[in-house]
């Protein structure tokens, strides 16, 4: 449950009560294009890592992958999802709501990876997870986890997702 206090000044503060599902998230390509891979922390711990060998795959796919896997993974329980990708919380939180009301098409062109955002809105509007951005390579422990991770991920040439065991 969580328990949001509008303070004076409308700052905000938020609690939770229960057990809250942290997860850091993070994906790499390299070259960027090139083979990618993505990892999920969960609770301090590496949980999923997975990515694509396709010699297009981008660093903003496996981004875009490992935050999917996080909420496939949390199954609609209360979660806070750390990623360093401030394009897929806008995506996720800001643009796909107009880009789904004009029949997945905007201004500009095509939208860049519609496969996963088509997967991830939809999965992020039937949750109760919060998307939080870090600021990536700045010393957060879970950031440089999900990191290392996810390169690792990419060269293990990982293609499903997969729990670490």
């Amino acid at each position: 449950m969580c328990i949001i206090v509008v303070l004076p000044n409308n700052i905000k503060t938020t609690w939770y009560t229960g057990k809250m599902i942290t997860y850091y998230t993070d994906g790499s390509a390299s070259p960027n294009p090139g083979p990618g891979g993505f990892s999920v922390i969960r609770d301090g711990k590496p949980h999923i890592v997975g990515g694509e060998p396709a010699e297009e795959t981008t660093n903003i796919r496996m981004e875009g992958l490992a935050i999917k896997a996080a909420l496939e993974d949390a199954d609609g329980e209360e979660c806070q999802i750390y990623t360093d990708s401030e394009f897929w919380i806008n995506v996720i939180t800001k643009w796909a709501f107009g880009w789904q009301a004009k029949g997945w098409k905007k201004k500009g062109g095509e939208i860049k990876n519609l496969d996963i955002v088509q997967d991830v809105f939809p999965l992020h509007q039937q949750s109760k997870a919060e998307l939080i951005w870090v600021r990536g390579h700045e010393g957060d422990e879970g950031n440089e986890m999900a990191d290392e991770w996810a390169n690792k991920a990419r060269k293990m040439g990982l293609m499903a997702p997969q729990k670490v065991e």
